[in-house]
């Protein structure tokens, strides 16, 4: 997910996010705690709270965050402040973002997308699978699922609402525009939820995995969600199809339109070869990865510098990466502040408080209790980002604490920081851009929402559930 700041400053939203920080940081350390786990976490309050009203953009709260931490003595800027940016996750997302710059530049992006049309695109159904299989292939390589549909799906969209004559402005919405735009932000949601480097926030669950003794790899994660995520695409289309049937059903001229795109795009180019053969390998090795004994970064690293060496990408296009350098400083502050708060004590000290709660309970039973409070406590907030960094660290401890097993409850927390993104019309990156375009009303978009959560969750936890037992997770 990139970042959807501007850059106003709100003062009265800064202002209570440094109260709630004071106070916090002026009551007396609980019995059980180093002075700097509490200290630590009241910045991190600060730093949250303050991303969560948009009182700055989120790099600058997190920068805001990382200077009180030093200036506080708090942490050291020798191996504790700047720990994060050294850490190989953060680089292996930033370094995905660069590459699916090569997408889009190169325009493979948009000939996967008429690709799909061309073949599938004479239904109005078909033009959304079309959508769906174009984000799907995509994924792996875009971990800004904003770019992925706001970039390559959402004008492709826009494009086909338009030539079927589908304006947002008035009733033709439900035409084929408003059909199109709530399936293709759902399926976006799922799409981010089954790969590690499908959405930014995806490998903080990793990094608070590894914190709790867990180690998941790009494979096993994409392994985990291969079932439930393909159950889910499947579905999706159909379900909205009825709930909101679009008034053209049949789209002929899709195919024509897809073919005509195609013809003015040419052949394939060389460096969309060179985009298709480092995507491939990217794959191959993310999967074989843990087998080989070569790390996620390594690979993308070397795919990257593939890109550079051949022109694919040029060293202006890195520099000009706003969404990548943004991921990094924001991303590296989050982690060292979860880090920490987990290595100072603070997680545990917690995680214990909510077990006294929970531990009463069989883990069968404590585990769909974590999940729903998790999944639906994202109403309140506007960053899948912010959501996950304040609450999945201590909800995977509870769960592990209480018997859930680990890499369980690792991965399902993974694919419900995602799932829990098709709620709201602000609750994510990509939401709203789809819903900006005007063609979903807003009570259709939250009712949809809803609905579909449960239907995901069904999904999920019962298919998925049978898949992850195969698999040997539990």
């Amino acid at each position: 997910m990139t970042n959807h700041d501007t850059h106003e400053v709100h003062i009265p939203k800064l202002i209570i996010a440094l109260v709630l920080g004071i106070i916090i940081w002026a009551i007396p350390v609980p019995e059980g705690l180093k002075p700097e786990a509490w200290h630590l976490f009241a910045i991190f309050v600060f730093t949250i709270f303050g991303i969560i009203l948009k009182a700055l953009p989120m790099g600058t709260m997190c920068f805001a965050g990382l200077s009180l931490t030093l200036l506080t003595g708090t942490l050291s800027i020798k191996g504790q402040a700047l720990s994060g940016f050294s850490n190989s996750t953060i680089w292996l997302i930033v370094i995905a973002f660069f590459i699916a710059r090569g997408f889009i530049k190169t325009g493979l992006g948009s000939r996967v997308a008429y690709f799909f049309i061309y073949n599938f695109g004479s239904k109005t159904i078909g033009l959304s699978y079309s959508l769906a299989l174009t984000d799907l292939v995509l994924a792996p390589a875009t971990p800004s699922n904003t770019a992925r549909a706001g970039g390559v799906i959402f004008p492709i969209l826009k494009s086909m609402a338009h030539n079927f004559g589908s304006d947002p402005e008035n009733s033709s919405r439900k035409k084929i525009g408003e059909y199109l735009t709530l399936t293709a932000f759902q399926i976006d949601m799922i799409t981010s939820a089954m790969f590690v480097t499908s959405m930014a926030a995806n490998p903080l669950i990793v990094q608070f995995a590894h914190s709790n003794g867990v180690e998941i790899s790009w494979g096993k994660w994409a392994l985990a969600a291969l079932v439930p995520g393909l159950i889910s695409i499947a579905l999706i289309p159909l379900i909205v199809f009825k709930l909101f049937p679009p008034e053209i059903k049949e789209t002929p001229d899709a195919k024509k339109i897809a073919s005509e795109k195609l013809k003015e795009m040419g052949p394939i180019s060389t460096h969309e070869w060179i985009m298709i053969g480092v995507f491939v390998l990217l794959i191959l090795f993310w999967i074989l990865g843990a087998t080989l004994g070569i790390a996620a970064t390594t690979t993308a690293i070397a795919g990257l510098s593939i890109l550079l060496m051949t022109g694919v990408l040029t060293w202006e296009d890195i520099k000009s990466e706003k969404g990548a350098w943004d991921t990094l400083i924001w991303f590296g502050v989050l982690v060292m502040m979860a880090d920490f708060l987990n290595k100072l004590g603070f997680i545990p000290w917690f995680s214990d408080i909510i077990a006294t709660y929970v531990g009463v309970l069989s883990w069968t039973i404590a585990f769909p209790i974590l999940l729903l409070i998790y999944l639906y406590s994202h109403y309140m907030f506007a960053s899948a980002t912010a959501h996950v960094t304040a609450m999945a660290a201590a909800f995977m401890a509870v769960g592990i604490s209480v018997g859930v097993p680990p890499m369980l409850m690792a991965l399902t927390l993974g694919f419900f920081s995602n799932l829990m993104g098709s709620t709201t019309h602000y609750g994510s990156g990509p939401a709203p851009v789809l819903f900006g375009s005007g063609f979903v009303e807003l009570t259709d978009w939250w009712k949809l929402g809803f609905l579909l959560s449960v239907i995901n969750i069904f999904i999920w936890m019962s298919v998925g559930g049978v898949w992850w037992k195969i698999l040997g997770i539990y």
